[in-house]
């Protein structure tokens, strides 16, 4: 076995916070470029997919080389027909390694469906699972989100020693999460070993929500959007300021953030 291969470190790059340690956000400049033209007025299916689909190849292709357990493998490569050196040994991705990817409707079908996908190709197929949840935002009588409601679900079975993942492009005031995830505890066997929320953008409140209510989820983001904060805010690392921080409008949708892209992704504006 070469030396170079036996111990592989692999650390994104991230932009600095003070968010803690299970928030990583990550300083990628050709995925902020697809992010931007993602949010652009005018962009429409189907180039709104196929924005939506490169980002998560490449966040899934992140989060699963820094979060995911290790094994050695020998794989024989076409040259061991010519000499027996011709086995590459090295550390990869523990192929059955239990995933369970959580496909949240409507927004995160397809960032679900690209990192389904992706797991399959990577990994044993038999590790791999996808789970269907309807969730829709709850309002009040002035239009602000309270919550997230459960329509249906469909669970292919325990989440036991499972990494549970759960891609769902707009991290905004933690509901949906919420709902998810308190739907597994309460009518869902087994403790997952892991939680990793993947997202496109999040907003300081959002990570506040997680550091309340589920500290142990790990978060993968490419943006933390704060754009309604004080200007002298915008000037400090974030979560330093962390309360003063405001990346929610009175809607509760994302600023600058990307609109509604459920309803985008989806040609449905209801």
């Amino acid at each position: 076995m070469d030396l170079q291969h036996q111990h592989i470190s692999y650390r994104p790059p991230e932009i600095e916070h003070a968010y803690g340690p299970n928030v990583h956000v990550l300083a990628d400049p050709l995925a902020l470029t697809m992010l931007a033209r993602l949010g652009q007025r005018g962009v429409v299916q189907p180039e709104v997919g196929r924005l939506v689909e490169g980002l998560y190849r490449t966040l899934a292709h992140i989060t699963i080389a820094a979060e995911f357990p290790r094994e050695v493998r020998a794989v024989a490569t076409r040259m061991v027909e010519i000499t027996p050196r011709g086995i590459w040994t090295g550390e990869t991705v523990a192929s059955a390694t239990p995933t369970v990817v959580v496909a949240l409707a409507r927004a995160g079908l397809l960032p679900a469906q690209v990192t389904f996908d992706f797991l399959n190709q990577l990994l044993d197929p038999r590790a791999v699972r996808q789970d269907h949840l309807s969730l829709g935002r709850q309002l009040d009588g002035a239009g602000r989100v309270t919550g997230s409601s459960l329509g249906a679900a469909k669970i292919g079975g325990s989440i036991e020693e499972s990494i549970l993942l759960v891609p769902d492009p707009m991290g905004a005031t933690g509901g949906t999460i919420s709902a998810a995830l308190r739907h597994y505890q309460e009518s869902v066997v087994g403790t997952p070993r892991a939680i990793i929320a993947m997202h496109l953008i999040v907003t300081p409140e959002y990570l506040d929500h997680l550091r309340r209510h589920h500290p142990g989820v790990v978060v993968y983001a490419f943006r933390v959007d704060r754009g309604l904060s004080p200007a002298d805010v915008l000037q400090t690392k974030p979560g330093v300021r962390w309360s003063e921080e405001i990346g929610l409008n009175e809607h509760q949708y994302i600023v600058p953030g990307a609109g509604g892209l459920g309803e985008v992704l989806n040609n449905s504006w209801v």
